[in-house]
C-alpha cells in the first residue's frame, strides 16, 4: 500500500515539476502498463489497467469477449473485465513509469519548445555549439533549449528530404558563438513532413545559409534598416563566398548604400566577419531595370544595357577589358546580378556586341550607374556615398550641385 501511495505522491510532484497535467501522466502509465501486462501475462485478449487516483492501488483486467462476433466492425458486442491483478504489480508499475514518465517529459517538453518558436521563424537568434556529427551540429539556445544546424551530404540517396544549411566555407569548434536564422520549428504532434531519428533531434533547425540571415544581419548592424528608413529590396546569396544586396532609401537624402557601409565600412564589416569573410556587394536599387542591372554587375564598368520587358531578357555591353569583371568568376558576378534582379543577362563585349532591336531600352554610355559622389572634404577625403542619378553627388551633399 505504501508503495502505491508513494507512487501517487511521485507521479503529483513530477506533474507540478513540469507543469503536465498529472492524470494525463497517470492515463499513460495505464496504457503502458496494459500493454506490459499482456506479454507478461500472455494473454489472448486484451488487458486494461486502472490506477486509483487516491489509493495509487492497481488493478489489472483481462478483456474477455463475450456475446457474438460483428463481422462488420470485426469486434466483439462486449466484454467481460475479469480480475487478473498480479501480487508484484507495483513494482512493474514502478519500472514502467519511468520509461513513461521519460516519454511524456520528453514530449511536452518539445511541445512546449514549438509552441514558444514557432512564431519566431525567421528570427536571428545566437547560440553556443556544443556538438557536431558528419549530419549536423547541435547549437546551444539557452539552458533546456537546443537546436539542429543541419549539413547533411545531399548526394547520398538515404539523406533525401534532409537539408545543408552549412555553408562550405565554415567548420565549427565547441562553445563557438555563432548568429543563426531559424529556419523551421517541428511540431511533434503533425504528422507531416518527419525526418529520420526525429525523437532524438532537437525541434528547431537553423540555417546558416538563407538569404534572410543577411537581411536579419544588417538589421542589427544598421539601424536604418531595423527602422525601415532603408529598404532591402532583394537579396542574391552563395552561401560562404559571396553575396550581393539592394537597398534603397525612404528618406531623399540619405543615400542607402552608404548607410550600410558605415563609417569607414564599420557595419557592413561586422556583417562580413560574422559570415566568415563573405564577400558582400551592396548594390544601389533603381526603379528603372537598366540602371538596377547595371548597378548589380558593379564592380565591372558598364557601356550599355538594352533590356526586353516582354521576355525580361536584358543585353549588357561592356569593354573588352571589363568582360571577365562583369561574368566573374566561373559566372559567379553575372549569376548572382541575375538572381538579385530576376532578369536573364547575356553580356557582351564590345568588339562582338550587335545593334540592339529597335523596340528596345537602352541605357545610354553618358548615364550616371552607381558612382562615387564627387564631394572632397578639407582633409581631402572623397565621399564613401553613391551619387544620386543624373547628379555628381550623394543626397547629402546635393546642396553642392547648385
Amino acid at each position: 500500500m505504501a508503495d502505491n501511495v508513494n507512487l501517487i505522491d511521485a507521479l503529483q510532484a513530477l506533474a507540478h515539476e513540469r507543469k503536465i497535467d498529472e492524470f494525463f501522466i497517470i492515463e499513460k502509465l495505464e496504457e503502458s502498463l496494459a500493454k506490459s501486462y499482456e506479454k507478461i501475462l500472455g494473454l489472448v485478449n486484451d488487458c486494461r489497467v486502472t490506477i486509483d487516483r487516491k489509493s495509487g492501488k492497481i488493478y489489472v483486467y483481462e478483456l474477455v469477449p463475450v456475446g457474438d462476433y460483428n463481422e462488420e466492425t470485426d469486434e466483439w458486442d462486449d466484454y467481460e473485465e475479469v480480475d487478473i491483478t498480479p501480487s508484484d504489480v507495483s513494482r512493474t508499475a514502478a519500472q514502467n513509469a519511468k520509461s513513461v514518465i521519460a516519454g511524456i517529459v520528453r514530449d511536452a517538453t518539445r511541445q512546449s519548445i514549438y509552441e514558444e518558436f514557432s512564431e519566431r521563424v525567421g528570427d536571428l537568434i545566437t547560440g553556443t555549439v556544443l556538438q557536431g556529427t558528419k549530419d549536423f551540429t547541435i547549437i546551444k539556445i539557452r539552458d533546456g533549449v537546443e537546436a539542429e544546424l543541419p549539413h547533411f551530404d545531399l548526394r547520398k540517396k538515404e539523406n533525401e528530404g534532409e537539408l545543408n544549411e552549412r555553408p562550405d566555407n565554415e567548420r565549427y569548434h565547441h562553445n563557438q558563438r555563432l548568429k543563426l536564422y531559424i529556419l523551421k520549428v517541428r511540431n511533434p504532434n503533425s504528422d507531416d513532413n518527419h525526418v529520420k531519428g526525429e525523437q532524438s533531434r532537437p525541434t528547431i533547425v537553423v540555417s546558416r545559409t538563407h538569404p534572410d540571415l543577411l537581411r536579419r544581419l544588417f538589421e542589427m548592424e544598421v539601424p536604418e534598416v531595423y527602422d525601415g528608413i532603408v529598404e532591402i529590396k532583394s537579396i542574391a546569396r552563395e552561401a560562404g563566398d559571396r553575396s550581393k544586396i539592394a537597398v534603397a532609401s525612404r528618406e531623399p537624402n540619405l543615400d542607402p548604400v552608404g548607410a550600410c557601409v558605415g563609417p569607414k565600412g564599420s557595419r557592413v564589416r561586422m556583417v562580413v566577419e560574422e559570415l566568415k569573410n563573405e564577400r558582400v556587394d551592396i548594390i544601389a536599387y533603381d526603379e528603372r531595370p537598366e540602371v538596377y542591372i547595371a548597378n548589380a554587375l558593379s564592380p565591372a564598368k558598364i557601356q550599355s544595357v538594352t533590356v526586353n520587358r516582354e521576355t525580361h531578357f536584358a543585353t549588357i555591353v561592356v569593354s573588352d577589358d571589363q568582360l571577365s569583371l562583369a561574368i566573374g568568376k566561373d559566372g559567379q558576378n553575372a549569376r548572382l546580378a541575375a538572381k538579385l534582379t530576376g532578369w536573364h543577362i547575356d553580356i557582351k563585349s564590345a568588339s562582338f556586341a550587335g545593334e540592339p532591336l529597335a523596340e528596345e531600352e537602352t541605357l545610354l554610355e553618358d548615364e550616371v550607374v552607381d558612382e562615387t559622389c564627387a564631394f572632397v572634404s578639407e582633409d581631402g577625403i572623397r565621399c564613401r556615398n553613391h551619387a544620386r542619378p543624373g547628379s555628381k553627388y550623394c543626397g547629402v551633399h546635393a546642396h553642392l550641385e547648385d
